[in-house]
This record gives C-alpha cells, structure tokens and sequence, in this order.
C-alpha cells in the first residue's frame, strides 16, 4: 500500500503554491504512484496546470523534458512524471514525499 501524501493548507500557503505546466500537446497519465506500473487514477488534459506538493523517486522516464527518476505529487496518492512538467530545473524544487 503507497503512502499518503499530506497536503497542509494556510493562508501563507495557499499564496506561495505555484502552478506549473505539462509538455505541450500531452495528454498525462496520473498514477497512483511514482511508475508507470501504478495505476492510472485520472488523465490530465492538454494545457494543464499543476501544484507540485512535492517529489519522490521513483521509476524512471524519459519525456519532453528529458530522462528522471523524479516524479511530483500533485495530490493525495497523484504522481506525474517529472519530465513532462516544466519546472525549470532537472532536480529536485519541493519537499520529499513521505
């Protein structure tokens, strides 16, 4: 069973979350874990957005943003590749997963 991710909200918080977006022309899988062998708990339409909770190695990928084993939480037990979210950076930008 994958851990839960906890998602604390405050004011200060909810100001500093930052939105980033996935590759151009990408429709994206969200997994319920860092691998492609999770499974698929909602699919991301072109043009989204997502809050980065924070970061866990895992399987890993090569996407539009290059090879990683870094994938971002994005909600509770919700894991998008790294490499199809441009962050701006090939390492690590939130806080690890627990």
């Amino acid at each position: 069973m994958g851990a839960l991710l906890m998602v604390v909200s405050s004011p200060a918080a909810e100001a500093a979350l930052r939105y980033y977006p996935i590759a151009p022309d990408v429709r994206l899988n969200v997994r319920s874990g860092p691998g492609t062998t999770y499974r698929i708990v909602r699919v991301l339409s072109e043009g989204s957005h997502v809050p980065i909770f924070c970061q866990k190695a895992g399987q890993t990928v090569t996407g539009p943003y290059g090879t990683s084993n870094i994938w971002d939480g994005i909600g509770v037990s919700e894991y998008v590749s790294d490499t199809y979210i441009q962050t701006g950076s090939d390492g690590y930008i939130a806080p690890f997963c627990a």
